[in-house]
């Protein structure tokens, strides 16, 4: 075939595949509008594709979302893990993306009976207030911290609980107690009584936890939830003892490992070992100012599912690979 001659019927073939693939045109309609038989735009079809005028890829942002998700639970062992696209943050300082990502891996693995336990904080108070709405008069929400305060409305646990329990149709507990106590006595007596012990038992044996991730560090300063009792001795006590990371009121290093400070045994909070035994806790976080805080948590193993966006995850998993 002379180059005139195959250039014109390329030039054909680019004519059939348009009207097919980016007109939507069936074959028949093809073979009407060009003069053809239905089985000689069939065949036009297939030599389009022969001759790379046609390629076809089958592929979804999403696919890049689950292969971070799958490499982020073979590299840190978790259950589950959910990366979003990256979206502008809300008044919350979390994208509603990431929220509702966060909220949608919760009630995959819940359900109409289920009890789930809360921390404080922005992203969980996000996830709360873009949860799905369901109709679960069974279910309950239980603080596993105590409050921080009434001046941080929806980022504090008793609000995180109430709102997440409307949404769920169901019921909550809260620990209207201080998160930080002014002396371990009080903070001892308080434990005992049967509201507070009953509460944080329940939060023990719930069925999922959800909790944000606080980044601690220089330059960082301190996160807003605890700031009333870091006092600068403790934050310099944090800085000595190499502190990244807070989680449920816990203290963690860049290994992950829980850090005892001045103000652990005046904490009112579910501990970590018990955190751990709940079969699922999700961390949600993103930002590029928490991935040495994120890295920390997941190195720690108490958590077991991870909600972040795809900034956040790729820089986790670098700065993970540079570790190693």
């Amino acid at each position: 075939m002379c180059a005139t001659a195959n250039r014109s019927r390329l030039s054909l073939l680019l004519d059939v595949a348009r009207l097919y693939w980016e007109d939507g045109l069936d074959q028949a309609a093809v073979a009407s509008r060009l003069g053809y038989s239905r089985p000689t735009v069939s065949r036009m079809l297939a030599e389009a594709r022969r001759e790379g005028v046609v390629t076809i890829t089958v592929a979804h942002p999403i696919e890049r979302l689950m292969g971070l998700e799958e490499e982020l639970a073979r590299v840190f062992g978790l259950k589950q893990a959910r990366v979003c696209e990256a979206r502008p943050t809300g008044e919350q300082g979390v994208s509603a993306e990431l929220a509702r990502s966060a909220g949608q891996l919760l009630l995959e693995h819940v359900g109409r009976r289920c009890v789930v336990a809360v921390s404080n904080g922005r992203a969980v108070g996000a996830v709360a207030h873009h949860l799905p709405e369901q109709i679960w008069p069974d279910s309950m929400v239980v603080a596993m911290v105590g409050s921080a305060g009434e001046s941080f409305n929806l980022e504090d646990g008793p609000n995180i609980s109430r709102s997440m329990a409307l949404r769920l149709g169901g019921h909550y507990r809260n620990l209207t107690v201080p998160l930080v106590f002014d002396s371990l006595a009080m903070a001892t007596g308080m434990r005992q009584e049967e509201q507070v012990s009953t509460t944080i038992e329940l939060a023990a044996r719930s069925d999922a936890a959800l909790t944000g991730i606080g980044a601690v560090g220089d330059g960082l300063g301190v996160s807003p939830l605890l700031r009333r009792w870091m006092t600068p001795e403790v934050i310099a006590e944090c800085r000595a003892k190499g502190v990244v990371a807070h989680i449920c009121g816990h203290h963690l290093d860049a290994d992950g490992r829980h850090v005892h400070t001045a103000i652990c045994e005046r904490t009112l909070c579910l501990g970590l070992e018990r955190l751990a035994d709940i079969p699922l806790v999700i961390g949600v976080a993103a930002g590029t100012d928490k991935t040495t805080a994120i890295l920390a948590a997941l190195r720690s193993g108490y958590l077991s599912a991870l909600a972040t966006d795809e900034p956040t995850a790729r820089a986790v998993l670098t700065l993970e690979a540079a570790r190693r």
